[in-house]
């Protein structure tokens, strides 16, 4: 099994953030050569989601929605109260989602829908610089 990776960073305003990661998981994808294999995207931290979704305002808005109704900011959380915090909500939201994909590699491509991108939410409560791994396995 062969194996080449690369790394994608970048700062995020925290508070629910979703970025696209799609081009740089494709330009790492692309510089390894791979012809038919995996993707694995992870994002590092523990108040931090990977995904993928149709990146739209629409769907990036109803995704915000949809998670402030599941686990609310405002809620009493233990985390919270143990740890004088306010972010216990971003790592409950973080685990729901999970940390990674795996994205088949189909000639040399990624085998995403017409409307499917890779993002990462940024689920903290405040700013962070970010890292995702990207291995491309063959």
């Amino acid at each position: 099994m062969s194996h080449h990776g690369g790394l994608l960073r970048f700062s995020t305003p925290g508070r629910g953030e979703i970025v696209d990661l799609t081009q740089g998981v494709a330009t790492v994808v692309e510089r390894s050569e791979v012809r038919n294999g995996v993707a694995v995207v992870f994002g590092v931290g523990s108040t931090v989601a990977v995904t993928t979704m149709e990146f739209e305002p629409g769907a990036v808005a109803d995704l915000r929605a949809a998670l402030e109704r599941l686990l609310p900011a405002a809620e009493e959380y233990e985390h919270n109260r143990l740890n004088a915090d306010t972010n216990a909500h971003s790592h409950l939201r973080a685990a729901l989602i999970g940390p990674s994909e795996s994205i088949p590699i189909v000639d040399g491509r990624l085998a995403l829908g017409t409307w499917q991108q890779i993002v990462l939410l940024d689920l903290d409560v405040r700013p962070r610089e970010r890292t995702v791994h990207v291995s491309v396995l063959a």
